[in-house]
């Protein structure tokens, strides 16, 4: 129980060092601009390097939990283009995801389902029976956060495959839409640096350029990830359906 108490906090450190850098800057479109050009000549004349460095990054990011997986979609499609950027993103998700949620079966899972009680035990049960549509349906739909459904599984003592498989497949639509929205960047950030100038000649100190990715995530493409996700459910209801018949 030390070791786990310690690797827990080992962790929670690395997440609160995490948050305090990016409390002071962050990931965001300004940065991006700034070093757009040498950003650019790097991946020219090291591709792969750049790849497995952008994906290194996400790890990084998911597995601190650490706000800004979404802006580097986003980014991976408007440096990398649509498919290896959306490659890129799922990768680096699903290797982070998996490292935080192991993380959280050896430091906790076990000893916080030993000591919730029958009840929680058998929640547990019904979640490790059906894991795969459940997680599944948690990733597809952008209702949950992203680092709450690492983290849930590993409480109740999911399998790693089921666990890996499902967030592997669950993140693709929103790893092809964020990185497509990147492809289109470029006429983002040209209008940000038009209403940046504008600012800039106003006098006004603080000019920024901004770019929201929430932005992205219209009413349309919400609906369509939460009928994704309620048709990954659908194997579980069919099973429960069943059920009676058989007993």
């Amino acid at each position: 129980m030390n070791r786990r108490l310690l690797l827990l906090a080992l962790l929670a450190g690395l997440m609160a060092v995490s948050f305090y850098f990016y409390g002071r800057g962050g990931l965001s479109l300004e940065d991006l601009v700034r070093h757009r050009e040498a950003i650019d000549a790097f991946i020219r004349a090291h591709d792969l390097l750049a790849i497995l460095a952008f994906v290194g990054i996400y790890i990084v990011t998911v597995a601190l939990s650490v706000p800004g997986a979404t802006f580097l979609t986003i980014s991976g499609g408007f440096l990398f283009g649509l498919v290896p950027g959306a490659a890129a993103a799922v990768t680096g998700a699903t290797i982070g995801a998996t490292a935080i949620f192991l993380v959280a079966r050896t430091a906790l899972g076990e000893p916080l389902l030993k000591r919730a009680g029958p009840r929680a035990a058998r929640l547990a049960a019904n979640f490790r029976d059906e894991a795969f549509s459940y997680l599944l349906f948690l990733r597809l739909v952008p209702a949950f956060p992203f680092f709450l459904v690492n983290l849930v599984p590993a409480f109740a003592g999911v399998r790693l495959m089921p666990f890996v498989i499902a967030t592997a497949l669950g993140v693709i639509p929103a790893s092809v839409v964020f990185s497509l929205a990147g492809t289109g960047l470029d006429s983002v950030i040209a209008a940000q640096k038009a209403a940046y100038a504008a600012c800039l000649a106003t006098g006004t100190g603080n000019c920024h350029l901004t770019f929201d990715a929430k932005d992205v995530l219209t009413p349309q493409l919400i609906g369509a990830l939460v009928g994704l996700g309620l048709l990954a459910l659908v194997p579980v209801a069919v099973r429960r359906m069943r059920r009676p018949a058989h007993g």
